[in-house]
């Protein structure tokens, strides 16, 4: 075997990318953990997606639809969309890449609030761009701050709505004045990844700008709320010139077969979608409760509109130290010092024994740490 080559590198700006870290299920030793750490559904998968996928194993000798095209028109009519402005990808994250791949390079801007999801700048660094971060207000997007970051350069503009890892939320005005100010010559990524855990209608208004504006994205996934986080499947919707851009760069067959078939199930099944959402914003704010009794320790939980809570540790329990603490009671969340928040763990909305479990735990340790 020959040594490195000195020669052959990638392009610098790929060196300079931070590999994304996904959420771990296990611990040091390689025990299985209560996993809190990757934002999934805690009741599953829905019976009849589940049943879609296995009935769809039949057919592994055959290329998937290479279009999606019953899967954008299953999206289309559950969501009162034009299927021909609708493209699905492997998970929202490989729309987010196409995106800045689209339209933006060497030179470029890639614009996008502090503690917005990682992918962002990773998706920036990937086509050559430069990634710019606007400052947050309390952890939240300032819609105000991203506007006057905007510059000649920018080219692309991605805001996180519900964002992740904060779980904060921007009204829909706030996210029509943000698409008011952004160039023509930007396009305007809006990430609702979480947007089914919103009441009914709250996430809306980014769809109704995105039925006459010509330079909005809004991108989805079935990886959450619809439990399908194995089979990695996004979609997003916006102009056809953008929809066509994309197209032209995403791979011929990104979505599998059973995928396809999953999620058309699952759109289908009201009744565990509706229990999900339901299930997330009882326990959420239980234990953001919990979490309240908890202030005079220095934990404090940032308001969430998704499937799981931002826990600050601002006194004696450090949030490492904690992190370790829950480990070794066999709990695992996501402590995120590669974020700036080396004083956070998000903390995914688990079962009902999962969540009333993990409060207890963390009570244990402010109480041993006092």
């Amino acid at each position: 075997m020959t040594g490195p080559n000195p020669k052959l590198r990638p392009k610098p700006w790929i060196d300079a990318i931070t590999p994304y870290t996904p959420g771990s299920s296990r611990g040091p030793r390689g025990e299985a953990l209560t996993k809190l750490s990757s934002n999934e559904n805690p009741l599953g998968t829905s019976e009849k997606a589940a049943e879609a996928l296995a009935n769809a194993k039949g057919r592994l000798s055959r290329y998937p639809d290479g279009a999606s095209e019953t899967l954008r028109a299953a999206i289309g009519e559950r969501y009162g969309l034009d299927p021909a402005r609708i493209v699905c990808g492997t998970g929202s994250d490989e729309i987010l890449h196409l995106a800045a791949g689209a339209y933006a390079g060497v030179g470029d801007e890639i614009l996008y609030s502090r503690f917005g999801f990682s992918v962002y700048p990773a998706a920036a660094q990937r086509v050559g761009a430069t990634p710019v971060e606007a400052p947050d207000t309390d952890y939240a997007t300032d819609i105000d701050a991203l506007i006057a970051a905007i510059t000649p350069n920018t080219r692309v503009l991605f805001l996180a709505n519900p964002n992740n890892p904060t779980g904060t939320f921007c009204a829909a005005a706030d996210v029509a004045r943000l698409h008011d100010a952004t160039p023509p010559d930007c396009l305007l990524v809006v990430d609702q990844a979480y947007a089914e855990y919103l009441e009914p209608g709250e996430g809306d208004g980014a769809l109704e700008l995105a039925h006459a504006a010509d330079n909005i994205l809004i991108t989805r996934t079935f990886s959450k709320i619809y439990g399908l986080a194995a089979e990695r499947i996004g979609w997003a919707y916006g102009p056809p010139p953008v929809i066509e851009a994309l197209n032209r760069i995403r791979g011929p067959f990104n979505v599998t077969t059973g995928g396809q078939e999953a999620a058309i199930a699952a759109l289908g099944d009201r009744e565990f979608i509706e229990k999900s959402r339901l299930h997330n914003t009882m326990w959420r704010a239980w234990l953001a409760e919990r979490i309240g009794k908890l202030g005079n320790a220095g934990l404090r939980a940032i308001p969430s509109k998704a499937n799981f809570l931002l826990v600050l540790f601002e006194g004696p329990l450090s949030a490492e130290a904690a992190y370790e603490g829950l480990v070794e009671r066999g709990y695992i969340t996501r402590w995120l010092p590669g974020q700036e928040l080396p004083h956070g763990l998000r903390i995914s909305i688990g079962t009902e024994q999962e969540v009333r479990g993990l409060a207890e735990a963390l009570e244990e340790l402010v109480s041993a740490a006092l």
